[in-house]
């Protein structure tokens, strides 16, 4: 499965994998405009429960811009891990640029009512090279 998510990253027991997909049908780059997909698996290798009440992203594209994103929970939803479980989403990322990568962290409220950040690695936004 490490193959399927080549980026991973892990935190007091949680784990974040990531995997991500350029999207040729989704993205313009005569318009200036490429578009990825990421899939992401948050695994509780802990005891206890944790819910996922948040996420502050930074977004960079290839000419060194970044820009934060920050929200409650992911897609739409503040889901609660159990021990042993797991959390799967997909999302997309447009850029102005052919190149750039995505880092950030998601903000875990523990059983004992403790709020702490797991860190999401660094992963790369590589469209394939045209022609």
């Amino acid at each position: 499965m490490k193959g399927f998510f080549p980026h991973s990253a892990t935190t007091r027991d949680i784990t974040v994998r990531v995997s991500v997909s350029y999207l040729p049908e989704q993205s313009e780059p005569g318009k200036g405009r490429w578009f990825w997909a990421y899939h992401i698996r948050i695994e509780n290798g802990g005891a206890k429960a944790v819910q996922l009440v948040s996420r502050e992203w930074v977004i960079s594209d290839g000419r060194g811009a970044s820009h934060e994103v920050q929200g409650e929970g992911v897609v739409g939803e503040q889901p609660v891990i159990e021990p042993g479980g797991a959390f799967d989403y997909v999302s997309g990322c447009p850029l102005t640029t052919p190149t750039g990568h995505m880092e950030g962290r998601y903000h875990m409220v523990g059983a004992d009512g403790s709020v702490f950040p797991v860190a999401i690695p660094r992963f790369p936004l590589v469209a394939p090279a045209a022609g």
